[in-house]
């Protein structure tokens, strides 16, 4: 069976990272779409949203589902087909050390990160920040010189001084608008002067690393009244959505994923300081107080769904994203503000395993003798566990399958029958010990225990 038939051709150095990513049940950062198996449901919906941001209004979505059921991916996916449409996107994981809201720094260091992962299509891995400023810039030059002015000429700089101001207008009546539209304009200017430490300290202002005014000050060489701190932070993404779509881009879209850390918080006040922040941004964006801006955070039905530290049990939140009574699992419904994942379907993970297994000979250039009958044969051997009908995660089938493979590659004289038949061994030999453990444990669970 030649396994690398009627695949696209991959670049090497993404198909390896791809598969080493698969391997550790890491998700991708680039090649998402190679793999990219079912979901057309979900995907629809959340490119609709890339519609309405680009049209200049705001949105925002929860992505909802398990460890390993391909939340992450999904958010990847989208995030590489928001920068194909000229989006501009950041990305950032919530963890104990960046919050939504937070004191000593846990707040804005979130907006750091997202500064930090900023990305545009010339620039997908991030760091774009720099890049796209420049990009306006030169676009306002080329729309001068098609007007008949000379370039270099006093006109020139004349005009190309008014055109930034006039763009720039727009925002300082936004909360701190004044002084972002300050710094990108003195940004502006040192950039046509060559002035780089005058640039430098333009981009730390920007990117929240000046912890206070006095420090900005003395560093900036101008007075700004505001800094970008814990409390203000998301004011400057709104910011940032205007910007972006003045300089030509569709607008930005910001991706926040491993939100399970705000469920985590021991300190209810802190806890629900931060789901209020969430409601700030869910009603910014569905009233139309964010043009320009798509939220899409990822996190777990514990996250979601527990009425004592998860999001419902912030009532505002419940109100507005809790089930309505006539939802069922029946139906589909991907026009609300929660797409919660379902379990791929059967011929989705055939699908699935089928085009890793052509990847990885591609990557490798080898032949694994796995025909389509023992592709077969491994899914229902997964899916023939106690509760993995409805539990396996697409992240432990894609790991277990590519240890199969790495085997069936480094031993060249072991079957695939060989392997299946050990695995099938230690199934059975490790099922009763799994099931005294689970009586032995009882029906208590981490939910049980309140802070």
């Amino acid at each position: 069976m030649n396994n690398t038939e009627n695949i696209q051709k991959v670049p090497k150095r993404i198909l390896n990272t791809l598969m080493s990513s698969l391997a550790a049940g890491v998700v991708p950062r680039s090649g998402a779409p190679y793999i990219a198996i079912g979901r057309k449901n979900e995907i629809s919906a959340l490119l609709s949203d890339l519609e309405a941001v680009s049209e200049g209004s705001g949105s925002m979505r929860f992505v909802i589902g398990r460890y390993g059921s391909g939340k992450s991916f999904l958010i990847q996916l989208i995030r590489g087909y928001a920068l194909e449409r000229d989006f501009i996107t950041a990305d950032a994981d919530l963890s104990p050390e960046r919050r939504l809201y937070g004191t000593g720094g846990s707040g804005v260091a979130t907006y750091r990160e997202l500064i930090k992962n900023l990305a545009s299509k010339s620039s997908p891995d991030g760091g774009a920040l720099p890049k796209i400023i420049s990009r306006w810039i030169d676009t306002l030059k080329i729309e001068i010189v098609s007007e008949g002015i000379e370039p270099e000429s006093q006109e020139f700089f004349i005009r190309l001084n008014a055109l930034v101001a006039e763009k720039l207008r727009e925002i300082e009546f936004m909360v701190g608008g004044f002084d972002f539209s300050r710094v990108i304009t003195e940004y502006y200017r040192s950039f046509i002067e060559e002035n780089d430490d005058k640039k430098t300290a333009c981009l730390c202002w920007l990117r929240g690393e000046f912890t206070t005014k006095t420090e900005a000050r003395a560093s900036l060489g101008f007075g700004v009244s505001v800094i970008i701190d814990d409390d203000n932070w998301y004011d400057f993404l709104k910011l940032w959505a205007v910007l972006v779509r003045f300089m030509g881009y569709k607008g930005l879209v910001v991706f926040i994923d491993e939100c399970v850390n705000l469920y985590k918080i021991n300190h209810r006040v802190s806890r629900e300081n931060n789901y209020e922040k969430i409601l700030a941004m869910f009603n910014d964006t569905l009233q139309g107080r964010a043009p320009g801006l798509g939220l899409i955070l990822g996190g777990t039905p514990q996250f979601m769904d527990d009425t004592r530290r998860g999001l419902f049990s912030y009532e505002a939140l419940r109100s507005r994203l809790g089930d309505s009574r006539y939802n069922s699992e029946r139906f589909n419904n991907y026009i609300g503000p929660v797409i919660r994942l379902k379990r791929l379907t059967d011929d989705e993970l055939y699908a699935l395993i089928s085009r890793i297994s052509k990847l990885y000979c591609q990557n490798y250039s080898c032949e694994i003798p796995i025909t389509d009958e023992q592709m077969v044969s491994f899914l229902e051997i997964s899916l023939s566990r106690a509760g993995a009908d409805n539990m396996i995660t697409p992240r432990e089938m894609i790991r277990d399958y590519m240890t199969v493979l790495n085997i069936l590659l480094q031993n060249p004289d072991v079957s695939f029958e060989d392997v299946v038949s050990d695995i099938n061994q230690r199934n059975d030999t490790e099922a009763p010990a799994s099931e005294a453990s689970a009586k032995k444990a009882g029906d208590f669970t981490a939910n049980d225990i309140e802070f």
